[in-house]
C-alpha cells in the first residue's frame, strides 16, 4: 500500500513540473524522438538568399545565350537570380549602368574604354559574341540600286554608320585590311539602325554597316554584302562587362552567371534549333527570317586579347575619343570565368 501511494506522489510531482515549468526549462522525457525537433532546429544552417544581377540587354542577337540559361533554369541552378532589364539603344543602356540601375550588360571593349577614361568602372568578363567563318557580326552593305558588288567599289563612296561606335571601327578596320588608305574610307552619320536600313533600302545611301540578324533582312531585300568581319574575329566582337563596384561587392554571384552562360553556350551550339522559340520571344531576329535565320556558333569562355584591346584603343584615341590609355590590366578581368 505505501509503495502504491509512493509511486502515485513521484507520478503527481513529474505531471505539476511539466505543467508548470517555463518555455525553454529541460523537462525529462521517457521518449527520445519527442526531443528530435528541437535538435533539428538548432542544427539547421539558415539558407542564404541569391544575389541579383541586374542585366540591361538590347535586341541583339548576342543576348542569346542568356535567353536560355534563363529558360534552362541555369542561372537558378548555379545559384544566382538574374533579371533582365529591356532597353532600346546602347546610350540608354549606359544611363542606367551609370546610374548604378544596371549590374552588367553586353556591350564592345570601347563602351568599356569610355567608361573606364577616368577611373575604372566596369570590367569586360567575357566574350559575348565573336565573329567565326562563316557567320560575320557587321555587314557593310551596298544597296541593291548602287550597282556596287565588292569592297573594291566602296572607295569613296559614303558609308552610313552610327560614329564613335564599334560599327565605325569595324567598318574602318575592314576596308584598311581590304587595301583602302585613309583617305578612301568615307562615311556619313546614320546613327539609328531602322534609318540606316531604309535609307539603304531606297538607295539614298549607296551603302551602310549592320549587325546580323539586321544584316540578313536587308539581303532578303536585295542588299549586297561586299565585306564582313568573319575573317576579321579581331575586330567585330562583343563582350559581357559588369560594374567594377559589383564584381568586387559579389564576385562569386558573378562567377555562377558565367557558369550559367557557359553550359547555356554549350547547349545552344550542340542543338540550336531547339531555342528558335526564344529567338521570336525577345524579338532577336525579325519575323520573316526566323525559318531561314542560321543561329552563329557562341564562343566558349574567354577575354579579349591585349592586342584586341591595343588596337580599339588606338583607334579611339585616334578619333579624339579618349586623350589618355585605359589599362587593359583594369578593364579587362578573366578570373571569373568557369
Amino acid at each position: 500500500m505505501k509503495v502504491r501511494t509512493t509511486l502515485s506522489l513521484i507520478l503527481l510531482l513529474v505531471t505539476l513540473l511539466t505543467a508548470c515549468a517555463p518555455a525553454g526549462t529541460a523537462v525529462p522525457e521517457t521518449d527520445a524522438a519527442a526531443t528530435e525537433p528541437a535538435t533539428q532546429v538548432a542544427t539547421e544552417a539558415p539558407v542564404s538568399e541569391m544575389v541579383t544581377l541586374k542585366i540591361a540587354v538590347l535586341p541583339i542577337i548576342d543576348t542569346l545565350p542568356m535567353y536560355v540559361a534563363q529558360q534552362e533554369g541555369l542561372f537558378a541552378k548555379f545559384g544566382v537570380n538574374v533579371e533582365f532589364i529591356p532597353v532600346a539603344s546602347a546610350p540608354e543602356r549606359d544611363q542606367l549602368l551609370a546610374a548604378g540601375q544596371a549590374d552588367g550588360t553586353i556591350n564592345e571593349t570601347l563602351a568599356v574604354m569610355l567608361f573606364n577614361k577616368e577611373a575604372v568602372q566596369m570590367q569586360a568578363v567575357r566574350y559575348a559574341l565573336r565573329p567565326t567563318e562563316g557567320f560575320g557580326h557587321f555587314f557593310i552593305l551596298a544597296s541593291a540600286q548602287s550597282g556596287i558588288t565588292d569592297a573594291q567599289g566602296l572607295k569613296g563612296i559614303e558609308i552610313g554608320v552610327s560614329q564613335g561606335t564599334v560599327i565605325e571601327y569595324v567598318t574602318e578596320r575592314l576596308l584598311q585590311a581590304e587595301g583602302f588608305s585613309a583617305d578612301e574610307i568615307k562615311t556619313i552619320a546614320v546613327p539609328k539602325i531602322p534609318d540606316r536600313m531604309a535609307l539603304l533600302a531606297s538607295g539614298e545611301i549607296s551603302a551602310g554597316v549592320l549587325p546580323d540578324p539586321l544584316a540578313s533582312l536587308a539581303v532578303s531585300q536585295g542588299a549586297v554584302i561586299v565585306a564582313n568581319d568573319s575573317t576579321h574575329p579581331e575586330y567585330g566582337f562583343s563582350v559581357i562587362s559588369f560594374r567594377k563596384e559589383v564584381i568586387d561587392a559579389n564576385p562569386e554571384a558573378v562567377r555562377a552567371f558565367l557558369a550559367a552562360i557557359e553550359a547555356a553556350t554549350a547547349m545552344l551550339n550542340q542543338d540550336p534549333a531547339k531555342y528558335t522559340s526564344v529567338l521570336s520571344d525577345n524579338k532577336l531576329v525579325p519575323p520573316l527570317l526566323l525559318e531561314t535565320y542560321k543561329v552563329p556558333l557562341f564562343p566558349a569562355a574567354g577575354i579579349p586579347s591585349e592586342e584586341e584591346w591595343s588596337d580599339a584603343l588606338g583607334w579611339a584615341k585616334e578619333k579624339g575619343m579618349l586623350t589618355a590609355d585605359v589599362s587593359y590590366a583594369d578593364s579587362v578581368n578573366g578570373s571569373l570565368l568557369p
